[in-house]
């Protein structure tokens, strides 16, 4: 498994990614679209434009809402242009308003002068504020590579791992043929958001396709249809697929749970030995849906060891009566 951690995002990668979504329009600074956002979020940059620079966030996108706007406009032009060359000078990545507010002129021509992007979009502050940071958070999640096929099962993500040739692909065909959606073939991009879950999304290269041996690579959603794909999915349940000759002792009962650990996250691991003549498709479906049992605290393994202990303690209890009874007797 490989990691990567963005460290930072250009502002042509952020608009590119971003624009229909927070609905921005550049309207100054088209030079510096390389610049460099390094911090995942946003900054209302109050303080600064007075001129109180410490502790001020210049590594972060910043907005600039009605408020800032109507300070601007109080101030007079010789106060203005020095306020805003000190501001824009401090090396911020963009500058982003908000509510289709006209910026000042002053404001477009010392973006043009140091080379800084200013945004315009429609969407209220806030709304801008909280959509840019839910984009930021994206772009700046931690991102794993995984060997394996995703497949959505009744809401359940399941990650199928394994050694090549052990059947990932004939399994995954299989579930899609009961009416399951593939994620991913054999690469998986692990992301992880809010650092508590994980999403799997397939790379843009290989998405809608995946590589069958004898048969080569085909193009899902010409067979299966489109809704036999996701673009993402939670990751719930990790299954390897092991060759049955190798496979180490086989847990029967279910009692010992294992992980699979994934970007710091543990998630629930189900290993499956495969031999011929084994279904390997309902068995995956299967744990999937025991997975989904166990989400909402319903665990067969435990509920039959009680069951088990409970009977046996009945027993031993009716045996010991029994016993003291004869004993009595005698």
């Amino acid at each position: 498994m490989s990691v990567k951690i963005p460290k930072s995002l250009s502002v042509e990668s952020f608009f590119t990614q971003h624009a229909s979504v927070l609905k921005i329009r550049l309207v100054a600074g088209a030079t510096g679209l390389s610049r460099l956002i390094c911090e995942g979020a946003v900054n209302r940059p109050g303080l600064a434009l007075t001129g109180f620079y410490q502790y001020f966030a210049e590594r972060r996108i910043q907005l600039l809402g009605r408020h800032e706007l109507a300070f601007l406009e109080s101030l007079s032009p010789k106060q203005l242009r020095s306020n805003l060359s000190t501001f824009l000078n401090k090396n911020i990545p963009c500058v982003i308003v908000a509510q289709n507010l006209k910026p000042p002129r002053v404001l477009l021509e010392l973006a043009e002068k140091f080379s800084v992007p200013v945004f315009r979009t429609p969407l209220s502050t806030i709304r801008v504020s909280n959509q840019a940071t839910i984009c930021l958070e994206n772009d700046f999640a931690p991102v794993a590579t995984e060997h394996g096929s995703m497949v959505d099962i009744q809401g359940i993500g399941v990650l199928i791992r394994g050694p090549s040739g052990v059947g990932k692909s004939e399994a995954v065909l299989s579930l899609m043929e009961r009416g399951y959606s593939l994620v991913a073939d054999d690469v998986c991009k692990i992301r992880l958001v809010e650092s508590r879950e994980l999403i799997v999304s397939a790379p843009d290269l290989t998405r809608f396709h995946m590589e069958v041996r004898g048969l080569g690579i085909i193009n899902l959603i010409s067979i299966f249809g489109v809704g036999a794909i996701r673009l993402e999915k939670r990751l719930d349940l990790v299954v390897t697929l092991q060759h049955w000759e190798s496979s180490e002792e086989i847990d029967r009962t279910g009692l010992d749970s294992s992980t699979y650990e994934v970007l710091g996250i543990a998630v629930p691991h189900v290993m499956i030995p495969v031999r011929p003549g084994r279904d390997l498709a309902r068995l995956i479906e299967v744990a999937a849906l025991d997975a989904k049992l166990k989400q909402i605290g319903q665990n067969s393994a435990l509920e039959f060891n009680k069951k088990l202990i409970s009977l046996t303690s009945s027993s031993r209890i009716k045996k010991e009566t029994n016993k003291k009874n004869e004993d009595n007797h005698h």
